[in-house]
């Protein structure tokens, strides 16, 4: 039995998606007891969404799910890190590979790189 200390966070733990091959880290997200079982028992990423609070399978909407090939824990037990395939290449809802596509420059926010795909098209509402 694994022993996540969910408490420091009021039941939530920080969860980062790095890409297993490149090394890049995708995403940042958190993690209840529920959506870190779900992870173990499924291999796919699952998450907490605390804006909709509820869990959420990573690209379950999209089709760029996260397949978790390893998973490492900090030495306080209180953060994860998730080595993934990501599958159709980007883990950005805004359709960007990372969701840390912005650079600071100057004082300002820069856009790194295209995007992988079209929000508006996958995400129809």
């Amino acid at each position: 039995m694994i022993d996540l200390n969910f408490e420091k966070m009021g039941g939530l733990i920080p969860a980062i998606a790095q890409d297993d091959k490149t090394g890049a880290v995708l995403m940042l997200a958190f993690m209840n007891q529920a959506a870190w079982e779900a992870t173990l028992e499924t291999g796919l990423a699952t998450y907490y969404s605390r804006t909709r609070d509820t869990l959420w399978v990573k690209g379950l909407t999209s089709g760029h799910i996260q397949r978790v090939k390893e998973i490492r824990v900090d030495c306080d037990n209180d953060t994860v890190l998730l080595k993934v395939e990501q599958v159709g290449g980007a883990a950005c809802h805004t359709g960007y590979a990372s969701c840390f596509y912005q650079r600071v420059e100057d004082g300002a926010l820069v856009s790194v790189g295209e995007p992988v795909f079209d929000p508006k098209e996958v995400y129809k509402a």
